[in-house]
């Protein structure tokens, strides 16, 4: 990683269309799929699947906050889900795939609940937002198969749920 760029975690349901979201983002540097958020050390795929890890899947987003603003990550966030469907997006239903966001910091702790606010002030979801907004904790890399899922094979990703 670049000294002058940043990663942002995001949970937003299935990691591989989140991926393909970010990725698309000017400025984003890098994108990767994997857990955090559980209990277990250094899970897998198919443990996470079980919902028992209490990880997420996640995206570590790396970015150059010269070219893209941490604020900017955060709509593109709320964008490309639906942040108020409890351990669900789509098809997909379990913990792992719950909305949640891991700030490092105070600024992206304050910018988050602050983004979080405004949607929900904003009336353009008809239920509350579930989303969590939670410490950092340690990033564990998906499989390698896992990595640009989408992109790999030539389709185009299909798992991200829009709120609006």
């Amino acid at each position: 990683m670049d000294k002058m760029n940043k990663i942002a975690t995001f949970g937003a349901g299935c990691f591989w269309g989140v991926e393909s979201a970010f990725r698309a983002v000017k400025g984003v540097v890098d994108a990767v799929v994997g857990y955090a958020g559980g209990t277990v050390p250094k899970p897998d795929y198919r443990a996470v699947c079980t919902g028992k890890t209490g990880h997420a899947e996640v995206v570590q987003v790396e970015y150059d906050p010269a070219r893209v603003s941490y604020e900017q990550l955060l709509e593109v966030f709320w964008q490309i889900h639906d942040p108020s469907t409890l351990n669900r997006q789509g098809p997909d239903v379990g913990t792992q795939y719950r909305s949640i966001i891991f700030y490092s910091d105070d600024h992206e702790r304050a910018a988050a609940e602050e983004s979080k606010r405004r949607l929900e002030e904003s009336g353009k979801l008809a239920r509350p937002i579930v989303t969590q907004i939670v410490p950092a904790t340690e990033f564990y890399r998906a499989e390698d198969h896992h990595q640009r899922y989408y992109e790999r094979r030539g389709i185009a990703p299909s798992c991200a749920i829009h709120a609006r």
